[in-house]
């Protein structure tokens, strides 16, 4: 298995295991000055990864789960869904998407961008904002995203 392969195996596995007490575990697998971005964040340095990381467990009980990984000539793919039950209660959230990981040259992650539906996923279940996105949708004639 090349360092790649076995940097984003260990990768998946980190978050599929994440807790709030091993998250500066994450600083053996990624380089300091790693950048994560998702449809809300763009931040660098492992520092302000696990800061970013642990904001989800002030709100949350997150669990990631890993459903298919690839690694590419450029970078590598983790497909996963992420599902939590709020802190405050209400419906559990459920989110399906994709991790691009990619690599330093010392085969750690330097590069995490998440692609996932934000406004499928997440904005479509606030209500107001929620009934206009449907509305839209359905005015441009755009099918409505199915879920897995």
């Amino acid at each position: 298995m090349s360092d790649r392969a076995a940097t984003l195996e260990a990768y998946g596995r980190f978050y599929e295991t994440m807790t709030l007490e091993t998250l500066p575990a994450i600083a053996a697998l990624v380089a300091p000055d790693m950048r994560f971005r998702d449809p809300f964040n763009d931040v660098r340095g492992v520092d302000e990864v696990v800061r970013l990381l642990s904001m989800m467990y002030a709100h949350g009980t997150p669990r990631f789960e890993v459903l298919d990984r690839a690694l590419g000539q450029e970078a590598g793919y983790i497909l996963w869904r992420f599902s939590s039950e709020p802190a405050a209660g209400g419906a559990p959230i459920v989110i399906t998407g994709m991790s691009e990981v990619h690599f330093a040259p010392d085969g750690r992650v330097s590069e995490h961008i998440d692609h996932w539906d934000a406004a499928a996923q997440f904005y479509e279940r606030i209500p107001v904002l929620g009934w206009l996105i449907r509305k839209v949708r359905r005015r441009l004639e755009l099918p409505p995203v199915a879920s897995r």
